[in-house]
């Protein structure tokens, strides 16, 4: 039931917000269903990979996906999300918790001041492009997030790609750049003999696609600003309870 609720709550912000989501998928599991972290940060990937496959489904069929960007974008990505998943094997988990907390801090700051995105195409700075890939790519295989919140400003500013056609980038980037990180992980862990719980990866992933679905039925219907600024506050909750309960415990 834990991981019904945590998987719907997932889908919800990813639907509404396009990103963000997936930065929630590592408590869920380790708060709500009581997996520990090292498992927690692998499985979220997998997790994570599932809920945005299915999301780019509708984006590949209305064609709002730039495959050139997937391509730019999405290969240093996977290189970027192997690499990181492998240094997470090689660290302490709380070393990668502290590092996700930072990261929720940033990401709940920038949904914060989050703004409307200008209609001005910027010039493509393809380098650029690559390197941010890369970088969080990193991120991604680290500390086990979909890394949306970063992906789709790096597309708009950097890439030049207009709001709705990064959204839809994004996922499909997200899923490919999870799933090598999580390759890295199980091949590791299993070595180690930790055991996948799939019943609860499986229920998450379903969970978190159906909430998706709904997230984009009420993001039509409510104040995204508003939205994004409770979320934002709630992500420093949830970093609180990670940082006291994970990390400084």
């Amino acid at each position: 039931m834990h991981a019904i609720l945590g998987a719907i709550l997932i889908g919800l912000s990813l639907g509404i917000f396009g990103s963000g989501g997936s930065i929630l998928t590592v408590p869920v599991l380790m708060y709500l269903v009581d997996m520990p972290a090292n498992l927690a940060i692998a499985s979220s990937l997998l997790i994570v990979a599932g809920i945005s496959l299915f999301g780019s489904i509708p984006n590949i069929w209305h064609k709002r996906v730039s495959w050139p960007h997937v391509l730019l974008f999405g290969i240093p990505g996977m290189v970027g999300t192997y690499g990181g998943a492998w240094l997470g094997t090689l660290v302490d988990s709380v070393i990668q918790l502290s590092v996700f907390v930072l990261l929720m801090v940033v990401a709940a700051v920038m949904m914060w001041r989050s703004k409307k995105s200008s209609e001005a195409t910027p010039k493509v700075n393809f380098l650029k492009v690559a390197l941010d890939g890369l970088v969080v790519g990193v991120i991604t295989g680290f500390v086990g997030v979909g890394g949306g919140f970063l992906i789709v400003p790096a597309l708009v500013l950097l890439g030049g790609v207009p709001m709705i056609m990064a959204i839809g980038t994004s996922l499909l980037i997200i899923a490919l750049k999870s799933v090598v990180g999580f390759a890295k992980y199980y091949e590791v862990l299993t070595a180690q003999n930790f055991s996948f719980d799939w019943t609860v990866i499986g229920i998450m992933v379903v969970g978190g696609v159906a909430g998706s679905f709904f997230g984009v039925w009420i993001g039509h219907k409510l104040p995204k600003e508003k939205l994004q600024k409770a979320f934002s506050i709630f992500l420093i909750i949830m970093a609180t309870v990670v940082l006291t309960q994970s990390v400084l415990n």
